[in-house]
């Protein structure tokens, strides 16, 4: 094993959320239709190794038991130490929950976005960002990262009024 864990593979599950959606300008609607994340990458001039996989393109409050299930099956099953997954707002405290409960020897950082990356002005490509420093450099366990803050997988809530991940003390 590499002891400088920074320059590991890191496995990216994409599971759809606000970072992947898209406008239908004409219906007014927002849809899925592929995940960005190479765009992103690119844009960001990422020079990490990552290995993407679309699990599923949803919104997180759509997300049911057994996607959560493919999610800890995915997990358990990739051979990479260091996870990020993109997921929607609304219910990654409760995928990371499921994780955590796991105990996996790996880092996994679960991370979102608040407007869509195809609107220009996304909190997705600072949040990837940060996901991607996290999963080098945090120790083992499950752990979701927004606007820059770190908190781990069964400290934190979105606050519905605000919209911004907060620790429970």
């Amino acid at each position: 094993m590499n002891p400088w864990k920074c320059f590991e593979m890191i496995k990216i599950f994409v599971t759809g959320g606000t970072f992947d959606k898209d406008y239908d300008e004409k219906n007014g609607r927002l849809y899925f239709k592929k995940t960005h994340m190479n765009e992103i990458l690119a844009l960001g001039r990422s020079k990490v190794e990552v290995n993407i996989e679309t699990l599923m393109m949803v919104d997180s409050l759509d997300m049911k038991e057994n996607d959560r299930e493919l999610i800890v099956k995915k997990c358990a099953a990739a051979t990479e130490k260091q996870i990020v997954i993109t997921h929607g707002t609304d219910t990654m405290t409760n995928t990371a929950k499921v994780l955590g409960g796991k105990h996996f020897k790996k880092t996994i950082v679960i991370t979102g976005a608040m407007i869509p990356y195809k609107f220009g002005s996304s909190d997705g490509l600072f949040n990837i960002a940060s996901a991607l420093a996290y999963v080098q450099t945090m120790p083992y366990g499950v752990y979701i990262t927004m606007n820059g803050r770190v908190f781990l997988h069964d400290k934190v809530i979105k606050n519905r009024e605000t919209g911004i991940f907060e620790e429970i003390k």
